[in-house]
């Protein structure tokens, strides 16, 4: 064999530095996707030259065979691409400041949809990961051009030299290291192509089985995909979930070129919407399991995939946050994504509405983290609501599209539809805030009663439906930031969760000024509390005595247990500072509506009682018990007990029954 150079590879510290910082190259197993990418590459280029009219006959179908040899524990990566010559495996190989696929495509740009690989320029040389000796065989399609191969043991030396290969093309073979011979396994090998390589758009080979058979759904035009093809690359990226409730195809070729598909999945209490759950590919090469430094991270919970040339993925995470074109694509797809919203709720209006428990979760998570997407959807923010429309009342319905399109080329789709306007499925209303403050303007302006609890505070929101007071359900787990936001940006509209405060609409202030006792002068009222305030015996407790109105009292609860706003929210704060459970207040209010039949009788319990010697008469025991039993069931309703309240409630309820069977 005769040699036809030696010499010391040279090396440019300013362009070998980002391959150094890259952390990606910490993972050994990333060499397989970097060769079978610039292989790719090579028949990519081969195809444009043949465009141009550079290359005699046919070139052939494209195709990458990876053959392993445990014998030798070598590792094999060939193609039938555009080869090299001598010069050029000096200039590309030996010169690593270079990436051929920079200067190639100057060259050959008139093609837009033939794409080179050319952020993996630089990456043949994360074969020295894993190999003592890496060998290239090569032989370039000009015509006259002669093969070469060329060697090097992982060192600065390197030996080119002719070679005896007849096909067009290069092969790359690698001589393991004894600790990397796992790669020379069929199944690891295997692996990886599914990993790395699954959509790329060459034939990839192993003993004869084509291992990626998946097309890249997200360059397809989304008006030659139907329903079924979305929901099936959804089940090929994550099997065995639900289906998703709906997803948007994202294609742009300025001011950056990107492709996408993101879904929305439904969410469940485990997920973390902190993790990243979309795959970053870069032409059809997989990249990342996570998009947190592309994707905004209130669209983190979003899955799917990402694909753009024009991420710069060889440089460190924080020189990638804070890239110009990065920070761009973020904007991109968090407008995207508003955009598809926005036009889903004014044509789609059920879909929305029944996506919205978890399309709200994304929504209200990006108002509270960025301000232009805030701006964008803070008109199509719903609450579920009390409200019920006057009889005979239009709400209107919307038609059931089953796909919309814009002159963009992205495609929203979702999988159902439902019938109402403002209605889900189960007939349950839904509102903005604008709508709520607009039709509450007379009874209760620039008042906004909520829930948290739609089970906890049911006692609560009737007593205000009653009353015409409307109620919005704010119940998932990020209204508790969700209001405070809120009240910030609607800094003139007041904020009361049903259970903090009595509204005056409420009460019946003539009923609760009664007086009962003329020799001392006390309404009936100030005895319900003396009563109570004895029968509890706990001094950071406030009694309040007050009439509840009611066309039924009976219907209305004998007492009711107030957490004021300010003083729940601080202690809320506090444990989550702490990261402790929220516990229940000790400071709180009791309210004992004295309209409420149990509570008269208790007054006339309490005056009929007759002392008989030293102590309390069976009369006064058991008004003292039944007023612990009505705080008890206060508690009861605002989930107020621990292990040792509980005891104690069950002890009392059956002394209360025993004495009410005593004949």
């Amino acid at each position: 064999m005769t040699v036809l150079e030696q010499g010391q590879i040279t090396i440019h510290t300013e362009n070998i530095f980002p391959i150094i910082k890259k952390s990606l190259y910490t993972d050994h197993e990333i060499f397989l996707r970097e060769l079978v990418s610039n292989a790719v590459d090579a028949i990519q280029k081969l195809k444009m030259v043949s465009y141009s009219g550079e290359v005699d006959g046919d070139v052939g179908e494209p195709e990458i065979t990876i053959s392993l040899d445990k014998n030798n524990q070598t590792l094999s990566v060939s193609d039938n691409g555009i080869g090299m010559t001598a010069e050029e495996v000096k200039k590309y190989i030996n010169q690593v400041a270079f990436s051929s696929a920079e200067e190639f495509i100057q060259k050959y740009q008139k093609d837009a949809d033939q794409q080179i690989i050319g952020h993996f320029g630089l990456g043949f040389y994360s074969c020295f990961m894993v190999a003592k000796k890496v060998e290239v065989d090569t032989l370039s399609y000009q015509a006259g051009a002669e093969a070469v191969h060329w060697s090097c043991d992982g060192s600065p030396q390197f030996e080119l030299s002719e070679s005896s290969r007849q096909q067009r093309g290069t092969t790359v073979t690698l001589t393991l290291q004894d600790e990397e011979v796992e790669y020379v396994e069929p199944a690891r090998i295997r692996q990886l192509v599914k990993k790395y390589c699954d959509f790329m758009p060459v034939p990839i080979k192993l003993d004869g089985e084509e291992l990626n058979q998946h097309k890249a759904l997200w360059k397809q035009s989304p008006q030659n995909l139907s329903d079924e093809d979305y929901l099936e690359f959804y089940r090929y990226l994550y099997p065995f979930q639900e289906e998703p409730l709906l997803w948007v195809h994202l294609k742009t070729d300025y001011p950056f070129l990107l492709n996408g598909i993101l879904y929305f999945p439904k969410l469940k209490p485990d997920v973390d919407v902190t993790k990243g759950h979309i795959k970053l590919f870069c032409n059809q090469v997989f990249v990342s399991d996570n998009c947190e430094e592309v994707i905004p991270n209130f669209l983190m919970p979003l899955r799917g995939v990402i694909d753009s040339p024009d991420i710069p993925i060889n440089v460190s995470r924080s020189a990638l946050t804070n890239d110009r074109t990065v920070r761009r694509i973020a904007d991109f797809i968090a407008k995207k994504i508003a955009d598809r919203l926005n036009q889903l709720y004014t044509e789609q209006r059920q879909d929305y509405i029944r996506c919205w428990q978890d399309v709200g979760t994304f929504v209200k998570f990006g108002a509270l983290n960025n301000d232009k997407f805030k701006k964008q959807v803070e008109d199509i923010i719903l609450y579920r609501t009390t409200y019920e429309p006057p009889q005979g009342e239009e709400s209107g319905s919307a038609a059931a599209e089953v796909e919309v399109q814009s002159q963009a080329g992205d495609v929203w789709q979702d999988v159902s539809a439902g019938a109402s306007l403002n209605q889900d499925e189960q007939g349950r209303i839904y509102t903005t805030l604008k709508e709520y403050l607009d039709r509450n303007k007379t009874q209760h302006e620039n008042h906004v009663f909520y829930c948290t609890d739609e089970a906890a505070q049911a006692t609560y929101v009737e007593l205000h439906k009653n009353q015409g007071l409307e109620v919005l359900f704010m119940d998932s787990f990020i209204d508790t930031h969700f209001i405070s936001f809120l009240e910030q940006e609607y800094s003139d509209v007041k904020f009361s969760r049903v259970d903090s405060e009595l509204d005056n609409t409420l009460v019946d202030q003539d009923k609760a000024a009664d007086i009962v006792d003329p020799k001392t002068n006390k309404t009936r009222s100030e005895l319900i509390k003396e009563l109570f305030e004895k029968a509890i015996n706990k001094p950071k407790v406030n009694v309040k005595t007050q009439a509840l109105k009611s066309d039924d009292p009976q219907g209305t609860p004998p007492a009711m247990v107030l957490l004021p706003e300010a003083l729940r929210r601080l202690q809320d704060m506090t444990a989550l500072m702490q990261q402790q459970a929220v516990q229940f207040p000790e400071e709180h209010i009791l309210v004992v509506n004295t309209a409420h039949p149990l509570i008269e009788n208790l007054v006339e319990i309490s005056q009929g009682t007759i002392v008989q010697g030293v102590g309390q008469s069976p009369s006064g025991e058991l008004a003292n018990l039944i007023c612990q039993h009505v705080y008890d069931l206060a508690l009861m309703a605002q989930k107020g007990f621990d292990a040792k309240g509980m005891k104690s409630f069950v002890e009392r309820s059956n002394q209360v029954l025993t004495r009410l069977t005593n004949r």
